[in-house]
């Protein structure tokens, strides 16, 4: 009877978690809306902020929920956080102002502090060694963003009706202000009160592991794979318009591509964790992330630079010039035409549609420019042609996708390792540092899109995202493994069985 109400705590949690997320992330897809309809004319910074708003409320009260829950049990936390929530939403249809949009952001940002309540509620149902899997299935629920991507775009186009009366948009926040209050209400009827044993224990007490430095490593991890993958949710919305000129329902579809199996894959993460160990884990999953955003800083680009250019082979004088020859006398210099293209491009017809082919490598165009005149004297080796060269990068949006689709299922994967380490290090206080690490990495969700933002306006590169991510994925994987060897070098034998264990 016990295990039959553990699973049904597990999937009520799962769900309540989706919902929330999904809720939490909707300002992905109407913020991009709004803007793109002039409904609201916001730049590019505001839009980082309304878009990091609910992240940074829900980042901030990941921890004070975890104590909340530690103390008095999921059961109310999560109802209330549900019901609580809805309100905002709802009174997010009549916002007519940045500021309050801002605010009522804010506000229904608690969604996201009901991670911190679903790990510790989920957790005190099951025994340690299942810790890694459970987790990772009630993780999965992080699925609520590729909902959102996938769904609202549609929800808007059919409530707008097909864009002819805009208006209609503030009907989608009341959508989901109606679903988190049936969830919420749901959750109250359905779910069973139990509180950790150490509930009774006093605040100080409770905030004491957070002195611990493992604690923030694991806030640094947990930045990249989920602070990161939030921030990505709902910034690729943009990406996708900006960079590739697709329709708002496709540029959802494409970042549901990225958040689903981020979302999906969590729960295999933490059977993986719980087979191979954490460590191992998250080793494959930083250096995975550091190549992946390498691949992705390149971007759409276009280079000119100076070729092989045609010189005299003797003295002469110039008779004829023209795009394709050059005669000195009676030497002819042929030349190339800025319509022969290398690689695969043929023609000058096709060098005017490069910009609508579907390059996967980088193409080159080189091509020849006289520099000389009919009548002109020249001496041997004068250059009578520069050499110009036009290398053209695309960027190709499948493989642009299926990079990101490839680093979705790293970091999903490592957002369970992360979570596998709390309750084998902190097993009566997994509300609270489970809390805290979710703090700190649902506040990459907030920061980054502020920080994306201004590096646009900055540098003009829509690719500056990913190089900020590669620094970050790059410190992960040196911190981690710096800690490992200075722990091996101090007691090797028990580390490494200790290692082989988790």
């Amino acid at each position: 009877m016990e295990r039959v109400r553990a699973y049904k705590i597990l999937a009520l949690n799962t769900l309540a978690f989706t919902v929330c997320f999904a809720a939490w992330t909707i300002n992905g897809v109407l913020v991009s809306f709004l803007k793109d309809n002039g409904i609201f004319e916001w730049n590019s910074s505001q839009v980082g902020l309304l878009l990091g708003a609910p992240v940074l409320t829900g980042a901030l009260l990941r921890l004070p929920a975890g104590l909340l829950t530690d103390r008095f049990g999921g059961k109310y936390i999560m109802g209330g956080i549900l019901i609580l929530s809805a309100v905002p939403m709802y009174f997010l249809s009549y916002a007519n102002s940045f500021t309050s949009f801002l605010l009522l952001s804010l506000s229904f940002g608690v969604t996201g502090s009901s991670f911190a309540v679903g790990v510790a509620y989920t957790s005190i149902w099951f025994p340690q060694k299942k810790q890694g899997t459970v987790l990772g299935i009630f993780g999965a629920g992080s699925l609520g963003a590729a909902l959102t991507t996938f769904i609202s775009p549609i929800l808007l186009r059919n409530l707008t009706d097909y864009g002819s009366n805009l208006k209609n948009w503030i009907k989608l926040p009341e959508l989901y202000a109606y679903l988190l209050l049936a969830m919420g209400i749901i959750f109250l009827i359905f779910a069973n009160h139990k509180k950790a044993e150490q509930g009774s224990k006093t605040i100080s007490q409770l905030l004491s592991p957070l002195k611990q430095a493992r604690v923030w490593r694991f806030g640094l991890y947990y930045y990249l794979v989920f602070g990161s993958f939030v921030a990505l949710s709902q910034w690729l919305i943009g990406y996708y318009l900006n960079v590739y000129s697709v329709s708002l329902i496709t540029a959802g579809m494409l970042a549901t591509l990225f958040s689903f199996p981020a979302a999906l894959i969590r729960a295999a993460g933490g059977l993986i964790s719980d087979k191979y160990g954490a460590r191992k884990v998250l080793y494959w999953v930083f250096g995975a992330s550091c190549v992946c955003c390498f691949l992705l800083i390149f971007p759409r680009m276009e280079v000119y630079t100076l070729g092989n250019g045609v010189t005299a082979i003797k003295d002469g004088t110039v008779s004829y010039v023209s795009d394709t020859i050059i005669i000195v006398d009676e030497q002819k210099y042929s030349l190339i035409s800025e319509g022969k293209l290398t690689l695969n491009i043929a023609n000058k017809q096709e060098s005017e549609d490069l910009e609508n082919k579907s390059l996967i490598f980088p193409t080159k165009q080189s091509w020849n420019q006289p520099v000389v005149n009919v009548g002109d004297k020249i001496v041997k080796k004068q250059l009578l042609a520069k050499g110009i060269t036009r290398v053209y990068f695309r960027a190709n949006i499948w493989i642009f996708t299926g990079i990101l689709f490839i680093m979705a299922i790293f970091w999903g994967i490592g957002a369970a390792a992360v979570y596998k380490h709390i309750p084998n290090y902190f097993p009566n206080e997994v509300g609270v540092v489970g809390g805290m690490v979710g703090v700190l990495g649902a506040l990459g969700g907030f920061f980054s899109p502020i920080i994306f933002g201004f590096l646009l306006e900055l540098t003009g590169l829509w690719t500056t995202n990913w190089m900020l991510l590669l620094v970050l994925s790059v410190i992960c994987i040196f911190s981690m493994h710096k800690v490992v060897t200075k722990m091996m070098k101090k007691e090797v034998p028990e580390l490494i069985k200790k290692i082989e264990q988790q």
